[in-house]
């Protein structure tokens, strides 16, 4: 597309780009940063529905940014000038926007929100099918809108509670667990973001079960899951000594009592973590204890639950804007002997971040205006839309109310590094509590001038704070602050967290948020033409691409070696063992995600937690070969660290990351053994129904050892294949007729107990369909792997509008089957944000581990 310019409905005409002109220009933006570029391009550009993109480089989405930030500015006192804005925000060099602010400020092509994190729930919880089914419609509906949501549920009775419905006791948390996580897997198709976080207090009685939720593969996939611990709990686990779970949870006079083991479950709890990353944990009465927002609890303030990374608690119906300071422009002469950080600058833009991050809230309201008058304006019946409206103008309330703010840090790793300091030794840890503090201290000074100027936030008593642990905290360090508040109160109820910047960092193109460098070096590959004398081709795939394997660089890595006195250009030509010769001469050496010592890493997290109102997002990541005990005692030493939350990493600990050798071939032997068995008389199986080409479908999988062994599809006729809709499970069973000729066919169990069996199957479906079936079966019983199976199908060239339908559905159906985690094929790039092999299959879409995109079907 050439560039041309588009009237929009505001009558002003923009000027448009073609992704190739934005790509390249901002390819120079970033200084030949290709990953950088792409994503920019295809995340924050601004565009239209049709695809038109507004904006050339970054510099035009600072400069929307910088003009909607001015306009309400120039509403208050001393506003900051349209240039002053910019300057802070461009090169991603100071100020960051996160996420919802930087796609939607100024954005009049998208009716959605500009938080990036809601938390929802009942003042009064309900337990009703009525109120499940409205926590389910209200995380939708803010889904769509671009947000993450979390909720919780502790407030669910216990499985085996007498109910008064047709069932006569309760099913429990855990099926509405899988019904939440479907939700969001649903709204996460064709590109858009679902992103959920589900909590349960530990006092719940069916805590274990929430626990183990997600180790049956496939189940809760859509969800983070985090335990709530209470300090009893941990008192209980330390001390060996038995614990009580009840329900209700904070009732004085529950329904229900049970006396636990409390280490058994704590047991259970590490081994999840271990194995599977998850859950992750909550010390919910550090929570508590620590939150002022918490002081107005009974003002509609009760945190229950956080935001799905879990750095954002928050109560029902409150919202939350992120923004990131980048901590390594602040370091002076990096590198060097004389490095250092500029404190006094910092604190100044510190205390502009702060107001950025108010005037976002008033952006913010606007937004929710416009979604609350499309919702109205919408066709649909009033009833219909209730729900709807009624969520948004409970989330205005609290945003207009409580002014919630969320300014974090980004480039932690580099700050330090850049300082001279090793990321995780005690005088790292010391100056980086001492950076976080003075931020503490000048956004909450900030937020005093705010309201002096704008107002306090609503609802501010100075008398419910003041014995507040980190109000005491800044009386302590800064008496004349504390002052001030006291008599003029806050702009804003709770103001700081540290959450994961992924994305951005990119564009800051430093380390992210509060953690270490990943690597300083690490390899990729590039397709390449063999034919180049140019090129060095190192690999050869499968279906013989070659590849060029080449190193990849930090940035701040080649600024240390620019600094000293290092060629570049040459260092990219040196062998791997002179690679790791140079890092060992750097402040990064021995400063990595995996080479940072664990206990510190929890030491520093719970120190600067102190200066943080809200919570930290920080991994623990831990070798392959660590140990449960190891888990278990980083837990403990979170928890007496003060930390509010903590999530452990184990190498390899979920599907599909790494796979060792040792398993490759164990995997293999089960494939071999799998191939040379005859066809047992009866093999279970599975029934799918979905669209193909706009007719229903269905397919019958047979398994083997819970792996597909063949496969009978076609279409759903009713009158030909009368199995009902509620039938998801079988059996296929070979048999011969009178005459000696081998059919299959297909039994089930109803309800009640009784079977019914669909003879000859193999003859149901067109005989061209079972020829074919035929073949792929033969296929899979002799164990070639399932995405390589999908890949065969896909190749076939079969000259029928019909057959192709076919071969769809087949591929379609055995997808489910593919092990989550499972990477796609070798150099898949990925259509969202441009990054390479980052598409792994998640419930059979393919899905970006780097940005969430997702495709199904």
């Amino acid at each position: 597309m050439l560039t041309e310019e588009i009237t929009v409905k505001t009558g002003k005409k923009m000027k448009t780009y073609s992704y190739e002109e934005a790509v390249k220009a901002s390819l120079e933006y970033f200084k030949g940063d290709e990953l950088a570029a792409t994503v920019w391009v295809n995340k924050y550009a601004l565009k239209d529905s049709q695809g038109n993109l507004y904006e050339l480089t970054p510099d035009d989405m600072h400069r929307r940014l910088a003009g909607e930030i001015h306009r309400i500015e120039s509403r208050y006192e001393n506003p900051m000038t349209e240039d002053e804005i910019f300057a802070l925000l461009k090169d991603f060099k100071y100020i960051i926007p996160q996420g919802g602010p930087m796609t939607g400020i100024g954005n009049d092509f998208q009716v959605a929100s500009l938080s990036n994190c809601f938390v929802v729930g009942r003042k009064n919880p309900a337990d009703s099918y009525g109120g499940i089914m409205m926590i389910d419609q209200e995380q939708v509906q803010l889904m769509k809108r671009r947000g993450g949501v979390g909720h919780d549920l502790s407030h669910i009775r216990p499985k085996g509670s007498p109910v008064k419905n047709s069932a006569l006791t309760s099913t429990g948390l855990v099926p509405f667990m899988e019904r939440y996580s479907n939700s969001t897997r649903e709204v996460a198709q064709d590109g858009r973001r679902g992103a959920l976080m589900l909590s349960v207090s530990i006092k719940h009685p069916d805590a274990e079960a929430f626990i183990d939720a997600k180790l049956e593969s496939g189940k809760v996939t859509g969800a983070n899951v985090s335990v709530k611990i209470d300090d009893d709990f941990m008192k209980s686990v330390v001390e060996k000594v038995p614990y009580k779970q009840q329900y209700p949870v904070e009732s004085k006079e529950p329904t229900f009592v049970k006396e636990i083991d409390a280490q058994a479950l704590w047991t259970k709890i590490v081994h999840n973590a271990w194995k599977s990353a998850e859950p992750g944990i909550l010390f919910w009465d550090t929570v508590i204890n620590e939150s002022i927002p918490d002081c107005y609890a009974d003002l509609g303030y009760k945190t229950v639950s956080t935001n799905p990374c879990g750095e954002i608690p928050l109560c029902p119906y409150d919202s939350c804007r992120l923004l990131a300071v980048n901590l390594y422009s602040y370091v002076e002469n990096p590198f060097t002997n004389k490095a250092g950080f500029n404190f006094d600058k910092f604190k100044k833009h510190v205390a502009y971040a702060q107001r950025f991050m108010d005037d976002i809230i008033d952006l913010e309201l606007e937004k929710i205006d416009a979604i609350i008058n499309k919702i109205k304006n919408d066709p649909e019946e009033p009833e219909v839309k209730r729900i709807e409206v009624k969520l948004w103008e409970n989330i205005k309330q609290k945003a207009n109310e409580g002014r919630r703010t969320g300014v974090g840090i980004t480039g932690e790793g580099d700050m330090l590094a850049a300082l001279g300091y090793r990321y995780g030794t005690p005088e790292a840890t010391d100056f980086a509590v001492e950076v976080q503090k003075t931020l503490a201290l000048a956004a909450y000074r900030s937020s005093t001038e705010m309201a002096k100027e704008r107002g306090a936030f609503i609802i501010f008593d100075a008398k419910r704070e003041i014995n507040n642990p980190m109000i005491q905290r800044i009386k302590q360090a800064d008496p004349q602050l504390f002052e001030d508040m006291m008599t003029y109160g806050r702009r804003n109820i709770a103001l700081l967290t540290i959450a994961p910047t992924g994305t951005t960092s990119l564009m800051t193109q430093t380390t992210s948020g509060i953690e270490p460098v990943f690597l300083p070096v690490y390899k990729r590959r590039r397709k390449v033409n063999p034919n180049d004398k140019n090129v060095n081709v190192t690999f050869v795939d499968e279906v013989g691409d070659s590849w060029e394997e080449f190193y990849v660089f930090h940035h701040h890595f080649l600024t240390w070696l620019k600094v000293n006195g290092h060629n570049v250009d040459n260092i990219k030509g040196l062998s791997e063992s002179e690679i790791d010769a140079l890092v060992a001469q750097s402040p990064y050496y021995k400063a990595t995600s995996n080479d940072v010592d664990w206990n510190q890493k929890v030491k520093m997290q719970g120190k600067i937690q102190k200066w943080v109102d809200h919570s930290i997002s920080v991994t623990i990541n831990l070798p392959e070969d660590a140990s449960e005990e190891l888990v278990g005692e980083l837990y403990v030493e979170a928890w007496k660290s003060g930390c509010k939350g903590v999530t452990v990493y184990r190498d390899g600990s979920r599907s599909g990351v790494l796979i060792s050798n040792k398993k490759e071939e164990k995997a293999d032997d089960e494939v071999k053994s799998m191939g040379e068995l005859k066809r047992p008389k009866v093999l279970e199986a599975d029934i799918q129904r979905f669209n193909n080409n706009n007719e229903k479908w269905i397919a019958f999988v047979g398994l083997f050892d819970g792996l597909p062994y063949e496969i009978f599809t076609g279409l759903a006729e009713d009158d030909v294949l009368p199995i009902p809709k509620a039938i998801e499970h079988g059996k296929i069973i070979k048999n011969k007729d009178e005459e000696g000729n081998t059919r299959y066919d297909f039994q089930y169990e109803n309800k009640y107990g009784y079977k019914t069996t669909v003879e000859g199957l193999s003859h149901k479906f067109d005989p061209e369909f079972w020829n074919y079936a035929k073949l792929i079966s033969g296929v899979l019983r002799y164990g070639m792997p399932i995405p390589q199976v999908i890949n065969l199908v896909d190749s076939l060239v079969l000259d029928s509008e019909t057959i192709n339908t076919w071969k769809n559905g087949v591929a379609r159906a055995l997808k489910k089957y593919i092990k989550d985690g499972t990477k796609a094929k070798e150099g898949t790039v990925c259509p969202e944000c441009n990054e390479e092999n980052t598409i792994v299959y998640q419930d059979g879409c393919l899905t970006c581990s780097s940005c969430g995109y997702s495709k199904c079907g």
